[in-house]
């Protein structure tokens, strides 16, 4: 579902992210790669925490993940939210290695547990963002 006004903060513009808010547009999930070493890592940035290369690109990966852990947002701590009340935000493990934080959405189970697949899912919130959140396998 498109809306037209998103209320809620928004993504710090930086040149590292860009490909991966431009790749979340097209339904696709990408982490940043090293050139040099190989390493797989999230958040984007300038140089590779691993080795510290500056050779970095961004390989897509398969979307799907191990649930690390989670939290029920009751409390709105920005308006923006306050309809989304109460809200999940989760640590996903991707197959490929790294951890990415996003939001839990559509049906949990009551006695939800670390460990369980979960798969990426896209959601274009405006004409210009998409937010790769996470869905229980």
């Amino acid at each position: 579902m498109t809306t037209t006004t998103y209320n809620k903060p928004l993504p710090i513009d930086n040149v590292s992210a860009r490909p991966f808010w431009a790749h979340a547009k097209e339904g696709r999930l990408v982490v940043q790669h090293c050139d040099v070493c190989g390493h797989l890592h999230f958040p984007p940035g300038p140089v590779c925490p691993a080795c510290l290369a500056d050779k970095q690109s961004f390989q897509e990966v398969s979307g799907r993940g191990t649930l690390v852990s989670w939290v029920h947002f009751h409390r709105a701590y920005w308006d923006g939210f306050q309809g989304d009340l109460p809200y999940n935000v989760c640590l996903v493990k991707l197959a490929e290695g790294p951890i990415i934080i996003s939001n839990l959405v559509g049906e949990l189970p009551e006695k939800l547990r670390a460990g369980v697949g979960v798969t990426v899912v896209f959601d274009a919130v405006s004409e210009e963002l998409t937010l790769p959140r996470f869905k229980l396998d």
